[in-house]
């Protein structure tokens, strides 16, 4: 293959974006399955390890990477949390809370990754972006529990912590893997 063609298919990888095709929901799959995985080990062992303080969500982080790669469109970020709210059915204590928690996160990270990626802070978006829509994926999830069973002073004060220290370690985890699958897939800005 000549150093043209290569170059041509490359372009047209970059160009694609923003569409959700086959190839972007492989991508979104893969790492959803990967983040069951993660949530079924290293989310129980860090939850343990720190006493219930560290509480991490891999589907979020998964469905976060998807949309920093992808950059669907808000209507095509619902799909995406919706697709990652069923993955974490199978896990949750809290059946179909997270539908609403993670379509209206999914669609919050499209906006922040659209309106971020053309700027000179572009950098910082994977980290911000993913601190943000974790932080607003566990408020909300945290209102509807507490609307659901009361309580609503003690039930905030303990799960207001772990989310915002579970927005840090998704924060950083999303930062520290977007560059590395973004190079995998041969993508650039």
């Amino acid at each position: 293959m000549s150093d043209a063609t290569t170059s041509a298919a490359r372009t047209v990888a970059t160009v694609d974006r923003g569409k959700l095709d086959v190839q972007s929901l492989v991508l979104l799959a893969v790492l959803l399955a990967a983040g069951f995985i993660l949530n079924f080990t290293v989310g129980r062992m860090i939850s343990s390890i720190s006493g219930g303080l560290i509480s991490p969500e891999f589907i979020i982080s998964a469905f976060c990477l998807t949309i920093l790669v992808v950059r669907p469109n808000v209507g095509q970020a619902l799909i995406i949390g919706l697709i990652s709210a069923a993955v974490i059915q199978l896990t949750t204590t809290s059946p179909f809370v997270d539908f609403a928690a993670e379509g209206i996160a999914a669609m919050l990270m499209a906006l922040i990754v659209r309106a971020g990626m053309g700027t000179p802070a572009k950098r910082l978006v994977p980290l911000a972006g993913s601190f943000v829509t974790t932080v607003v994926s566990g408020v909300i999830f945290m209102l509807i529990r507490i609307a659901m069973v009361g309580a609503a002073a003690e039930l905030a004060a303990a799960m207001l912590p772990v989310v915002v220290l579970s927005a840090a370690f998704n924060a950083v985890l999303v930062s520290a893997l977007y560059l590395p699958i973004r190079k995998a897939l041969g993508l650039s800005d």
